[in-house]
């Protein structure tokens, strides 16, 4: 008999299973937490026990792993204070042996520990441009201003920059996928929201520190969940990501206008996973059971039966009621 890890690995790979893969998930701490993890151990606490309730409300058939806590990258020479890309020209690895790597090891393991039954886990992974324009603004989905700034400053500078970046979350993503046992990333890439930058600048300068971390997960073994970030209104150029190597992709299906069948063709047949909006006026927040279960057959009728994976256009919200996801279960189960 397939176990449940197996039957939702099949799955991601695309082929035929004999039921489609449920996956949600949502925030276990407040916005102003996301990046305080190593200095504030209630907040890594609350994120795995969030985990804890979580998983055993819905006993989930595959779990994105939260990052919450960790979502400042901790290299020093980056701060709200540069103004200019020229002041990163001396930026190097914070090293490999460095507690961030370790500590988020560690996290994973402890969410493990709580895990009910032997699933399928992901781990948040954010892209070297994101990490580096939300350590510039100080803020979560800020910054892209900034970073425009500096690729209009010196294009190859900041993609040197970016590529020692991605060397240091390199070192994370083969960590967590090899000593947390872990199947992979979830790895979360986004237009930089700033009509100055030209699709060609984000394949020239951008891209390769997004690759070079997918590369990283396959070195290690492990897969990666394509994420490409629609987080309050953001608006992305979906087929810059679409030669990325990756083994399943999600986007925010009504906002980019790229339906689950059309995203399948544009990817190349890769997995698609989405198709609920996921913000509070969202069908999945509001809506009743049957109108959910019924958007849960149209989707299901629309994209087929293989290569798809039911889920959201981005995590969902903190406060949702774990019963509608049931829902959602229950009606591909069907």
């Amino acid at each position: 008999m397939v176990s449940k890890k197996e039957w939702v690995l099949k799955a991601f790979r695309g082929e035929k299973v004999d039921r489609i893969p449920v996956g949600f998930w949502h925030h276990f701490t407040e916005e102003k937490d996301f990046g305080r993890g190593p200095a504030d151990v209630q907040v890594v606490q609350q994120n795995i026990e969030g985990h804890k309730r979580f998983i055993e409300a819905v006993r989930p058939d595959f779990i994105k792993l939260m990052s919450d806590g960790f979502f400042t990258y901790p290299n020093g020479l980056i701060s709200t204070k540069v103004r200019s890309v020229k002041e990163l020209a001396g930026i190097q690895s914070i090293g490999a042996d460095h507690p961030w790597f370790q500590q988020q090891v560690d996290l994973i393991k402890h969410i493990k520990s709580t895990f009910v039954e032997d699933i399928l886990a992901i781990y948040n992974i954010f892209s070297p441009a994101t990490y580096l324009k939300w350590q510039l603004s100080g803020k979560v989905a800020d910054g892209d201003q900034i970073l425009a700034d500096f690729l209009k400053e010196d294009a190859q500078l900041l993609r040197q920059v970016l590529q020692v970046i991605a060397d240091d979350i390199a070192i994370l993503v083969k960590k967590v996928i090899q000593e947390a046992d872990i199947e992979g990333i979830y790895l979360s890439v986004q237009s930089i929201q700033d009509n100055r930058i030209s699709s060609k600048d984000y394949k020239e300068i951008i891209a390769p520190s997004d690759v070079a971390l997918i590369e990283a997960a396959a070195e290690a073994g492990g897969l990666t969940v394509l994420h490409i970030c629609g987080y309050e209104g953001a608006t992305n150029d979906v087929s810059l990501f679409k030669d990325y190597p990756v083994q399943v992709v999600n986007w925010a299906v009504v906002p980019e206008g790229i339906t689950l069948a059309e995203g399948r063709q544009l990817f190349d047949h890769k997995t698609v996973l989405g198709g609920f909006v996921n913000t509070k006026e969202g069908l999945l927040y509001k809506g009743n059971k049957e109108a959910i279960q019924a958007e849960v057959h149209r989707l299901i009728k629309e994209a087929g039966d293989e290569g798809i994976i039911i889920g959201a256009d981005c995590t969902i919200p903190s406060d949702i009621d774990p019963q509608r996801i049931l829902w959602v279960k229950e009606a591909v189960a069907e």
